[in-house]
């Protein structure tokens, strides 16, 4: 068994750390899994409710509910106890899917106000479950090593992946029966994760070894699972010189601001714009599996050296440049074919996944345990920012659209 030297010097050996890296990846599907279905099968909440603009306004009844929460959460990171948050945060993944099932098999599949005010309910609890899971789950894996990071946001985008592609399987006859199919898959692998996390993940020694020694830095969020996992923990002295969130956040202002441009930018054209404003190239369920599919492999070509960008200057420059992507989103629903609208959704996610995992794997480094997981939080706060002003830029589209 090989061992390595951490940043901070501490050697520690490699054993599960490929076993690490999968839970990671399944945590981060499990996590996203259900919500992306609700995107993927938009069509199917339209043909029900044709004058709610769904798309739109799920995505807009999510958010409020994730940001708020995880404002609150980052605030209080320090007295909140990890496995606790995190499995409340899966269990409520998994019972609102469950729920939302319930729902469609009630109301037979039928439209109407009184359904869709109940579906936005359970939305909001998916928000809910967000702010827990990916604020605990980034926190968490900011004091590990960089690949779990990368693995849990490979795994959110695999979500998007596995959503389009069951969905292009049963695009010629969408009804209740694929509605209910899909929502079931999602709960499975939600109650797979509250297993992993549960049973396997804190028992894996690489795991033991980053919380134990975040533990020894001051660190009290690990606690319970570090005696889930069998280990007897001493009250560790409080760090005198651990930064405050404030610090943190002034330290790595750009790394903020820079993640919640990303999703400003992203969700003020995926998915509604896709679906409502793409004119003559009315194919959103193409356009969302390309989305889904470069995102999801843009979330591994910061594995390779080369294309990892570690310049802080060099990422923003990336982030803002993305903001082209608005005047030629503009133009070719206007004026291109269906080719370039392909290539430009495909850039979108691309650029979307990549830049997350640069962001996010670098700005931890060079802190201690207590201080990582709050920093962690905060830049799941301002991930979550970008996505609601995104969500509500996205209806700016409508501007002069007569059908609004």
């Amino acid at each position: 068994m090989t061992s390595t030297a951490d940043e901070t010097g501490d050697v520690f050996r490699h054993e599960g750390r490929n076993a690490a890296i999968v839970v990671c990846w399944f945590l981060g599907l499990g996590s996203l899994v259900a919500w992306n279905s609700m995107l993927t099968i938009g069509d199917y909440y339209y043909s029900l409710f044709p004058n709610y603009h769904p798309s739109r306004v799920l995505t807009l009844v999510y958010q409020p509910f994730a940001v708020g929460t995880m404002i609150l959460l980052a605030y209080n990171e320090a007295k909140i106890d990890t496995r606790k948050r995190n499995l409340i945060g899966y269990t409520l993944f998994f019972t609102s899917t469950m729920l939302l099932i319930v729902v469609d098999l009630v109301t037979s599949g039928k439209g109407g106000l009184g359904p869709y005010l109940g579906i936005c309910v359970l939305v909001g609890a998916f928000g809910l479950a967000d702010a827990l899971v990916q604020g605990g789950m980034v926190g968490d894996m900011a004091f590990m090593l960089p690949e779990f990071m990368q693995s849990f946001f490979a795994g959110l985008a695999a979500s998007g992946v596995l959503t389009s592609g069951l969905r292009l399987v049963t695009r010629a006859a969408f009804d209740k029966t694929n509605h209910v199919l899909f929502l079931a898959i999602s709960a499975s692998f939600e109650f797979i994760c509250i297993l992993l996390y549960a049973f396997i993940f804190p028992k894996l020694p690489i795991v033991k070894h980053f919380r134990s020694k975040a533990a020894s830095q001051g660190s009290k969020t690990v606690k319970s699972d570090l005696a889930a996992a069998g280990v007897e923990t001493q009250e560790g002295q409080v760090d005198e010189v651990r930064k405050t969130n404030k610090q943190l956040l002034v330290e790595n202002l750009d790394y903020a601001i820079g993640l919640y441009l990303i999703y400003i930018l992203t969700l003020s054209i995926f998915p509604g714009f896709l679906y409502e404003n793409t004119g003559k190239h009315q194919y959103p369920l193409v356009l969302m599996a390309m989305y889904n599919l470069l995102d999801f492999i843009s979330r591994y070509t910061p594995l390779v050296k080369c294309l990892n960008i570690k310049s802080r200057k060099g990422l923003m420059v990336a982030i803002l440049a993305r903001f082209l992507f608005i005047p030629a989103f503009y133009f070719t629903a206007k004026y291109g074919d269906q080719g370039w609208m392909i290539l430009l959704t495909s850039l979108l996610g691309l650029t979307n996944g990549h830049l997350t995992v640069c962001v996010l794997t670098a700005a931890p480094k060079g802190y201690k345990g207590p201080e990582q997981n709050a920093l962690g939080n905060i830049l799941v706060v301002f991930l979550l920012g970008g996505i609601f002003s995104g969500v509500s830029a996205d209806w700016l589209w409508l501007i002069g659209n007569s059908s609004f």
